[in-house]
């Protein structure tokens, strides 16, 4: 079964330096339709003003990956990292047993467009800590691409969480398919353009909530972005 959100269906702040739309109940956005699904808890399309950012503020217990989109943004936390994020990077941060970062947009004249993912861990009370990773273009053009997992083997920042992200770039007859375990769920976030997912159509910034499905399989992209969840029931 595949449940489509619409883009537009989303909540939406607007705070002036910043702009978000929520894919899930977030902050002053409530829906108790949309809590979360399986372990992913928030979905923030972010768009940051220049010279402008989140100050210093702090998390416990959640991992929380950013994937940027366009522009930069310059990262710093309590474990003394100091790192700018560029589009094609994800970041991973353990919050673990309690950690504070800020997130800013130093540029003057660009706004940073990122993703905002929460996904609850199935440990609690570890170590905070840092992961960043570049994913080359070529390495998920047409092609599903391991991004994030809880298995440290794996080419993709280490998530402590039973989930799996996987990112991908889809245009014209590029294709790909994915397994899915039907007793797990999973989830479809088109970043931009659009794509056929197991024959229907999405557009940018509509999501695809996925359960009791064996196969995702991804085709007729015009110049698609996706990201895709493999996740806990």
């Amino acid at each position: 079964m595949l449940i489509l959100r619409k883009s537009q269906d989303r909540g939406y702040a607007d705070h002036g330096w910043l702009t978000s739309f929520h894919s899930f109940s977030f902050a002053g956005y409530y829906d108790p339709q949309f809590m979360g699904w399986g372990n992913l808890r928030v979905i923030n399309e972010d768009r940051v003003a220049p010279g402008m950012g989140f100050g210093k503020h702090g998390h416990r217990n959640m991992e929380i990956i950013s994937y940027v989109l366009s522009g930069e943004l310059a990262h710093e936390d309590s474990m003394g990292n100091i790192k700018g994020i560029p589009p094609g990077d994800v970041q991973r941060m353990s919050a673990g047993t309690g950690v504070m970062h800020s997130e800013f947009n130093h540029a003057k004249d660009q706004t940073t467009h990122f993703l905002q993912i929460w996904i609850e861990p199935n440990v609690l009370e570890i170590a905070p800590s840092y992961e960043q990773k570049t994913i080359p273009k070529e390495s998920k053009q047409g092609k599903l691409c391991l991004i994030a997992s809880p298995n440290t083997k794996d080419n993709a920042v280490h998530i402590s969480a039973d989930a799996k992200i996987y990112t991908g770039l889809f245009d014209q007859t590029q294709s790909d398919e994915l397994l899915l375990d039907p007793a797990r769920k999973a989830y479809v976030h088109l970043i931009r353009g659009s794509l056929d997912v197991n024959g229907q159509t999405i557009h940018g910034g509509d999501a695809l909530l996925v359960q009791d499905e064996t196969l995702l399989t991804l085709s007729n992209g015009k110049e698609a972005e996706v990201l895709v969840f493999d996740l806990a029931p």
